[in-house]
């Protein structure tokens, strides 16, 4: 379990979901771990001492479940990929990537795949030159408008403005959660359709597509993760309403899916990811990639279970694919048997001197 503050835990319990229900439990039963190279292996070490010492544990591979910041954004990817352990899911690049929704919608811009157009500002800017900023969105943009944390998932700070008053108030929002502000166009006419991709940039296939339905104006956390939850709890974006198949055309789907597919290739995607389109029926059900979700919520297995592919069935291909870019990975080389240091004179004043 990895804390807010950067800790790792593991302890008695902590293989039943019930244990994570409560902050108290966590801590009264976790114990803080880290993960050590050596000996070209990956060791899980304890660090709180106890009656007994703990024996170290090898890892495998690392299956990442995690959401946000520190997270989704690629930060715990480079962690495994310095520690050389094969890990699940996308890469640090493609990870980076998408949790970035400006330079995610730059990128598919600049290679042709459709975005809904958009602006893109800090908040010192907006604290600067607020008035520039609505009258660009409001000359290139027009009403309604989306406002969006660039680098936030799971709908976080995500509003919806049909007047100036209206961004204003979704601007100060969104800036109480990131220091980077992304205003789109509202697509009006709107149906949101979901795909997921599975596999790697070399070889991929999309899912069935879903239709979610949203309760308000946008398709909130509420929608996504409390939705459908009964005594059990909820079970994620699997509890979330939607109609699956979508109701589309054999021609559209394909569009999606193959549009699904080019994405997830072009950023260099690995695993399993949702790409959320929107669909503008008033023009001509025009298609426009909204985001990418690189850790899925539930890992979209109800998309693939409508595929025939059945959950165990994706956790093995997950993991595999982790092997596989591993060994493709030990392939290439990452070092040079050089000592730089070694062969330059640094010690001289007179050397010094002419620097």
């Amino acid at each position: 379990y990895g804390t807010k503050d950067g800790q790792f835990l593991t302890g008695n319990g902590f293989d039943n979901i019930e244990t994570f229900k409560s902050n108290e439990l966590v801590k009264k039963n976790g114990r803080r771990v880290t993960f050590l190279a050596q000996d070209g292996k990956v060791m899980l070490k304890f660090l709180d001492g106890g009656m007994f010492k703990q024996k170290d544990i090898r890892i495998d591979v690392a299956f990442p479940i995690v959401h946000g910041t520190n997270c989704e954004d690629g930060t715990i990817q480079g962690m495994l990929e310095a520690l050389n352990l094969p890990y699940v899911g996308c890469d640090v690049m493609s990870s980076a990537l998408g949790m970035d929704k400006s330079l995610f919608k730059n990128v598919l811009n600049d290679n042709g795949i459709p975005v809904v157009p958009g602006v893109t500002f800090t908040a010192r800017n907006w604290a600067l030159n607020r008035q520039a900023i609505i009258e660009k969105i409001e000359s290139s943009l027009g009403y309604p408008v989306i406002i969006k944390p660039v680098n936030l998932g799971s709908s976080i700070g995500i509003s919806k403005a049909e007047t100036s008053e209206e961004l204003k108030s979704a601007v100060e929002l969104a800036c109480s959660f990131t220091d980077r502000i992304l205003v789109e166009h509202a697509v009006e006419n709107l149906r949101e359709i979901n795909c997921s991709v599975l596999g790697d940039r070399n070889d991929c296939e999309a899912s069935p597509l879903e239709e979610p339905f949203m309760h308000g104006k946008i398709l909130s956390f509420d929608d996504k993760y409390r939705a459908g939850a009964g005594k059990n709890g909820s079970k994620g974006m699997a509890s979330l309403s939607r109609k699956l198949p979508a109701d589309l055309s054999a021609e559209k789907a394909e569009e999606i899916q193959s549009i699904a597919k080019e994405t997830f290739k072009l950023i260099g995607a690995s695993g399993v990811i949702r790409i959320d389109f929107l669909m503008d029926t008033a023009n001509n059900d025009a298609v426009y990639v909204n985001e990418i979700n690189t850790i899925p919520g539930s890992l979209s297995f109800y998309l693939w279970e409508a595929a025939g592919l059945k959950y165990p069935q994706l956790i093995d291909k997950l993991i595999s694919l982790a092997f596989k870019r591993q060994r493709e990975r030990e392939n290439l080389m990452f070092t040079v048997n050089t000592n730089i240091l070694n062969e330059s004179s640094f010690g001289s004043k007179s050397k010094l001197g002419k620097i």
